[in-house]
Parts: C-alpha cells; structure tokens; sequence
C-alpha cells in the first residue's frame, strides 16, 4: 500500500511569523564585496555606516539603522566603494535585523579573511522598540 505524502502547512508562531520568513535573505545574492592588498599588520579599521537600510521580510517595512564594522586585516583590506554597494543591496532585501549583521559579518569574513571582526548593528526604534545586534568572528572573540 503506498502512502499519501500530505502537504504541511508551515509551523507557525501566535503572531505569524515562520520559517520562510526566518531564513528570508540569507541566501540571496548579493555584490561582492572587494577587497585589496594590506601594506601593514598588527592595526584596525572601524568603518560606520549609518544609511543602512532593509525590508522586513514579515511586515514589508523599511528598518533602518547604522552598520559598524570594526576589524584587524589580515593580507586584504574592504574595499570602500565596493562595501557600498553591498550595503546598498540591502535596500530591497526582506531579511531580519539578525540575519543581515550575521550575513555581512559572514561575507565579509569571506572576503577578506581578517584576524577578527566585528559586526554591529543598531537599529532605529519602531514601535518604542530598539535593537542593537552584534556578531563576531572568530566567535570568541571579546571586545
């Protein structure tokens, strides 16, 4: 006898939210973020971007809010103009506050492979709300 495979319906939280909207953006594609040769060692860079923006991926609204990157180079230095526009593709992006500082601390450990970095977010209050969202790398890393 075979069995009939039943569609679920994704789980779903009280206020709606569930896994599509959980793993939105992580995955999408993105510019990449280039980078160029490092001249010296043993400094760090601190770049602050404070026109990040986002859509989320539950309410279709815009988030806003600063992007701090804080790193040591290693052989390779963020390219400015190319961060940019990586920020910048952000715009149209459904993706949580979470994710995309895991994402960009992620494709930027990619890039440029430095000694550690910092990622972090703070994002502008809705709804009397605010968020400040930090990752790092390596993950023991302690600021």
């Amino acid at each position: 006898m075979k069995r009939e495979t039943v569609a679920r319906k994704p789980k779903a939280t009280k206020l709606g939210y569930n896994e599509r909207h959980a793993k939105s953006g992580i995955t999408a594609p993105l510019p990449e973020i280039e980078t160029f040769p490092n001249q010296y060692e043993g400094y760090e860079i601190t770049i602050e971007i404070p026109e990040y923006t986002a859509i989320c991926p539950k309410t279709n609204l815009p988030d806003f809010g600063t992007i701090t990157l804080h790193y040591m180079p290693d052989k390779e230095c963020l390219e400015l103009k190319a961060l940019k526009m990586y920020i910048h593709a952000y715009r149209n992006l459904g993706i949580f506050y979470e994710n995309a500082v895991n994402r960009i601390l992620q494709d930027i450990v990619k890039s440029c492979r430095p000694v550690w970095a910092t990622v972090t977010g703070t994002f502008t209050a809705r709804g009397g709300l605010s968020s400040k969202i930090e990752a790092r790398y390596p993950q023991t890393r302690k600021a």
